[in-house]
């Protein structure tokens, strides 16, 4: 954004990053504008980044919370590569955020926080709103936030040190002033959650609300406006959607097309805990929701709910992963379906446990041991996680299976407008239960799917015997080699067998041409987005997302083919392009970034021109 005239100035997209510390409730005022601009409507990427802390030292770097929305009047597939405003609480989310921040953008720092003690602990030797040249950099606005939110509740009941706390919300009244939003949703929320308990409360935050709006309106220096016109949508019905919730209402929704009871089971890790939570909340829909001891008790609690009728699911993080393998093994050799969620994040270990990555690629894949292959599906954005986690039921169930649905932190915690589907739109899931009335045996198989019927144990006619050790066509026991060799290709192909049911690829662009770009999960809206700018400006390149990991579709040989080059964008060293290179001999250039941060669309648009120029 170049430095701006004073007045009113129309926008087709804005990016807009709050930071500050912990407990000044950036994530708040973020989810309150995100909320705001789908109302307008807005189409909507947001960009949750906060500390793995609990509660890191007042002030410190380690601190810094932030919350970044992109809003626009047109399709927005990123939270935006770089603000056009930032919201700076304090000197540490100052000295965090400032690089990023588009030259020429909208600083508004809160002028009440740059105390000495403050400015020390960020690293500063002396106050940088003072610097001439960041005056000349950005369009500063230095306020006493904290100090006008306390003048605005003078005559309020409320302890001082509750009125420091509305502060928050008079930063983000400010910025609906700067950017025309309705300060209606955010009042609506306000009184919705503090109105009947603690009335004082709701009554401050809207009055600092509305204290830091109409400050805009009587500073006595003209200040920019922006206006973002209102999104053209697809008619339906939207809500705002975060990954995670996402997923959890996609297993409902294939449980309930399989008509099969929905048990959760789970351990608390970031960043999946969030959906053991959603789910909780459906128990008038028959979810059943287990906060087990450790990770390997919540697998067992799946597949057990699994083996009894009902589907399973658990939830995880890569660490968790580690400790649910041995399970992953048995319900690969009982054949029982099973659903696995991995939200990524940052390792190995502990790591970045608040921040994205894509490094549980090939532990999904090879992770267990001896021979067993399962299928892997990936989510491309946070509404999609709805139908990604669907169709990782619908696998499980019709194949006989576990499955294991990829995710991450960003598309976790991200969120977007979400077009919530006609009910009758999502295909039925057949698989029915063994017939009591007929003869049954164990691993007799679907000729179509290899899936084994499963029968519900303890019904007359349906005795059997499952378990980690090798069986033969009936339920046996069997040491035999013969035996082992033939019901491990017979596992095999069952996975394999999945591709059959996988739609082919989505192509942005050509499907032959000078650049292929290929990217899973996560990395789809800053792929199709550098690849659709490129494209409108006459390069020769194009994207695809890959969903289905294993089996891997069955066009994509043929797609690569096509293609002088290909590319691979991932967050982590590579991994996707190690599985093309030997799966297909294509000599696909690996793009990698291990930062805990997804890509940025000018990144990958400066790597696709360097490979096009070649």
């Amino acid at each position: 954004m170049t430095p701006a005239t004073r007045g009113f100035r129309e926008m087709k997209s804005v990016v807009v990053r709050f930071a500050g510390d912990s407990g000044d409730g950036m994530q708040i005022v973020g989810e309150r504008f995100t909320d705001t601009s789908v109302t307008v409507p807005n189409a909507i990427a947001t960009f949750p980044d906060f500390p793995a802390e609990i509660r890191a030292p007042v002030g410190t770097i380690a601190g810094v919370s932030a919350f970044q929305v992109h809003f626009g009047s047109q399709t927005v597939l990123t939270p935006g590569d770089e603000p056009d405003s930032l919201v700076a609480m304090n000197p540490a989310a100052l000295a965090v955020h400032l690089g990023d921040l588009a030259e020429g953008g909208l600083l508004i720092a809160n002028s009440a926080a740059f105390t000495e003690e403050n400015l020390k602990m960020a690293g500063y030797g002396s106050n940088p709103l003072e610097d001439p040249e960041l005056q000349k950099k950005y369009d500063l606005l230095s306020l006493d936030i904290t100090g006008l939110a306390v003048e605005a509740l003078k005559d309020s009941s409320l302890s001082h040190r509750d009125k420091l706390r509305t502060k928050n919300f008079f930063a983000l009244g400010f910025t609906y002033w700067v950017y025309g939003r309705p300060l209606e949703p955010t009042i609506q929320f306000i009184n919705d959650k503090w109105a009947k308990k603690l009335p004082d409360v709701a009554d401050a935050n809207i009055r600092v609300l509305k204290a830091g709006y109409f400050l805009g309106e009587t500073m006595e220096t003209t200040r920019n406006r922006y206006m973002v016109a209102r999104a053209e949508v697809e008619p339906g019905t939207y809500r705002k959607i975060s990954g995670n919730d996402a997923i959890a209402l996609g297993l409902i929704a294939g449980a309930k097309k399989a008509g099969r009871e929905l048990l959760f089971s789970g351990y608390p890790i970031t960043p999946a805990s969030s959906i053991l939570e959603a789910l909780a909340g459906f128990k008038h829909y028959g979810v059943k929701t287990v906060q087990a001891e450790d990770e390997i008790a919540a697998i067992g609690v799946a597949l057990g709910a699994s083996f009894a009728g009902q589907i399973g699911v658990t939830g995880t993080s890569g660490p968790g992963m580690c400790l649910k393998s041995e399970f992953i093994g048995l319900a690969t050799s009982t054949e029982l379906p099973l659903v696995i969620v991995n939200v990524q994040r940052g390792g190995p270990s502990t790591g970045l446990p608040t921040k994205t990555e894509q490094s549980d690629l090939l532990q999904a894949l090879y992770g267990r041991h001896g021979e067993s292959p399962l299928p892997v599906v990936a989510a491309n954005s946070p509404s999609d996680c709805f139908r990604a986690a669907f169709e990782a039921v619908r696998i499980a169930l019709e194949y006989s299976t576990p499955v294991i649905l990829l995710s991450d932190g960003y598309l976790a915690n991200g969120s977007e407008p979400w077009k919530i589907p006609d009910e009758s739109s999502l295909p039925e899931i057949h698989k029915p239960f063994a017939d009591p009335s007929q003869p049954y045996v164990t691993f007799a198989r679907d000729p179509e799917t290899l899936a084994r019927t499963q029968a519900i144990p303890g019904q007359p006619g349906l005795e059997h015997r499952i378990g980690g050790l090798e069986k033969n066509e009936k339920g046996g026991i069997s040491y035999e080699p013969e035996n082992h060799a033939e019901m491990t290709r017979l596992r095999a192909a069952k996975v394999a067998a999945v591709a059959k049911s996988i739609p082919p690829l989505n192509v942005t662009g050509e499907r032959t041409g000078k650049l292929l770009v290929v990217g899973w999960g996560g990395t789809h809206g800053a792929i199709t987005s550098a690849v659709a700018s490129l494209r409108a400006e006459g390069y020769e390149v194009s994207s695809t997302n890959i969903r289905y990991l294993n089996p891997l579709p069955p066009d994509l040989g043929a797609l690569l083919a096509g293609f002088d080059k290909v590319l691979v964008p991932e967050l982590n060293s590579g991994q996707l392009a190690l599985i093309l290179r030997a799966r297909y001999l294509v000599d696909a250039v690996s793009m990698n970034k291990i930062m805990g941060r997804p890509f940025r669309v000018n990144e990958l648009r400066e790597r696709i021109l360097q490979l096009l120029n070649d």
